[in-house]
């Protein structure tokens, strides 16, 4: 019984978040504008670079936001739910872990979405989503460092690289100088590892120069 009064809403707020990051937001967007299916078009992906590339720049940007805005959300209700839940249960579970882990089921929701037959994207805007609830500023200079790579080179993808692993490099500077916490860099580590894992083919056509550029 005291197993499950910390066991259950944890349960409950994983699935949830997963819920949340599996909402194909780019797939509607594109399919309500051009009547597409983006699983069957550009990359293949539901993430807001093929949104750009087959609805447009404005949609695209607008999905980039809200696939950002789900993920964080998960992370944001687990911030404000699990200390009640800390305090009912007794249960010393640091917030920072529940925070990592809805971020990762987001992420993985919006990467492999139950409701779009798990063909989704490939997490970056969700990544930045939870890493602007979880801190800030490392989420910015990532954003930042993403932007200016892209625009720089014209591969998103590159960029999208770029910007989680300096995410990464701040976080563990800031954990090394106590100002985050081990599992918050963790979370951070194995979230990037997951952004470079889905980018995998990007990354075998940027070696061989045939990847596609932004613009």
């Amino acid at each position: 019984m005291e197993f499950l009064r910390w066991a259950l809403p944890l349960a409950v707020l994983v699935v949830l978040a997963y819920l949340l990051g599996s909402i194909p937001v780019g797939l509607v967007i594109a399919r309500l504008k051009t009547g597409s299916d983006l699983r069957r078009v550009g990359s293949g992906r539901t993430g807001a670079t093929n949104v750009m590339r087959t609805a447009g720049r404005r949609l695209g940007l607008l999905t980039l936001f809200l696939d950002g805005f789900k993920a964080g959300l998960a992370v944001a209700v687990a911030t404000v739910v699990w200390p009640l839940v800390e305090s009912w249960s007794g249960v010393p579970l640091d917030v920072s872990v529940v925070q990592g882990l809805c971020g990762l089921c987001a992420i993985v929701g919006h990467n492999r979405p139950l409701l779009a037959g798990f063909h989704g994207g490939r997490g970056v805007s969700s990544f930045f989503g939870t890493m602007c609830v979880i801190h800030l500023p490392a989420a910015l200079l990532g954003i930042e460092m993403l932007t200016i790579v892209a625009l720089l080179s014209r591969f998103m993808s590159l960029g999208s690289i770029v910007g989680g692993l300096t995410t990464f490099g701040l976080m563990f500077v800031l954990f090394l100088t106590g100002w985050v916490s081990l599992y918050h860099l963790v979370y951070c580590g194995v979230a990037v590892g997951i952004l470079i894992f889905e980018h995998r083919d990007n990354i075998a056509r940027l070696r061989a120069g045939t990847e596609r550029k932004l613009y």
